[in-house]
């Protein structure tokens, strides 16, 4: 629409935050998905706590949860074993060009990091960064020192460049995390 003295009416787009991070989701599921139709590991996201407390049953093959809440804080986004070592870590995406805010990972998903590493999980952190089109895995151990040497409310994309490993996007498996896991603990499978 146009106003009598020229000025153009701007459409006004709402952002959408529903469903981000899914693209690093799909791929990490199909992902896990290759590991899993070869028998290389069983990795899997976990299912997010909630109580059902109000349900619609037009029918039973209808059923349409109305209301619900989070029982408990989730952990992290994944886990599963592999060669023997469980396996543990938490995947997130940022369209931040030059770091990655910390306030994505909450307490309890850093104590529960702790608590992995304590009792000799593998744990760590994949993160993408959109703008570039990196995804790099950081061990949880160079994560929990970042928080423990570090009053940033975020890791510079450098950090990641230095400690992390960039995973590389490949046709089968799209994400391989586990080639970088194998340099951790020396083991080795075939794809």
């Amino acid at each position: 629409m146009n106003y009598p003295n020229g000025i153009k009416k701007q459409k006004v787009q709402l952002v959408n935050y529903k469903n981000r991070g899914m693209c690093l989701e799909d791929d990490i599921n199909e992902t896990n998905r290759y590991y899993c139709r070869n028998d290389l590991a069983y990795i899997y996201k976990k299912p997010t706590p909630i109580q059902i407390t109000k349900v619609d049953y037009p029918s039973r093959k209808e059923a349409i949860i109305k209301e619900a809440y989070f029982k408990e804080p989730s952990t992290t986004d994944y886990n599963g074993i592999y060669c023997g070592y469980y396996i543990d870590f938490e995947a997130k995406e940022t369209k931040i060009k030059t770091a990655f805010p910390l306030h994505n990972i909450h307490p309890h998903q850093i104590q529960h990091i702790r608590n992995v590493i304590r009792h000799g999980g593998i744990c760590f952190l994949i993160v993408r960064f959109q703008i570039q089109n990196e995804t790099y895995l950081l061990w949880g151990d160079d994560f929990l020192s970042f928080l423990e040497n570090n009053t940033r409310k975020s890791i510079p994309y450098s950090y990641f460049k230095t400690y992390a490993k960039k995973i590389q996007f490949t046709y089968q498996p799209r994400l391989d995390y586990l080639k970088i896991v194998d340099e951790r603990i020396g083991g080795s499978y075939e794809k």
